[in-house]
């Protein structure tokens, strides 16, 4: 079963929604503000791609931490942040079971399905 984890209302979120119901690709949407985000997820998650990775920098989230967070953010941080704060995890983020993308682009989203 293939999980999509992000929050709603984000605009890359709901073009990857909208990639996904044209070609009729059944997925289940895991709402990080309503649902929240487990830590064992996360970390696992951190282990594959990097906290780096995870943080979404271009967001409102990442705007309005203190200076000083930004500044000294390091793996520990970032955990603590994303759990704190789930807007803050890039998105989406899509599990397929076998694999896991981080953010959307049509032909990573291509590629993963032509299976």
């Amino acid at each position: 079963m293939t999980i999509m984890y992000g929050i709603p209302n984000c605009d890359t979120v709901k073009k990857a929604r909208a990639w996904l119901g044209e070609r009729s690709i059944e997925y289940t949407f895991h709402d990080f503000r309503k649902d929240g985000v487990n830590p064992v997820w996360l970390r696992a998650w951190v282990a594959e791609f990097g906290w780096e990775t995870l943080v979404n920098r271009k967001g409102t989230t990442w705007r309005k931490l203190p200076e000083e967070t930004r500044e000294n953010m390091d793996e520990a941080i970032a955990l603590a942040v994303m759990e704190e704060l789930p807007s803050i995890i890039k998105r989406p983020l899509l599990d397929t079971g076998s694999r896991h993308v981080v953010g959307f682009s049509p032909d990573a989203y291509r590629q993963l399905f032509q299976n």
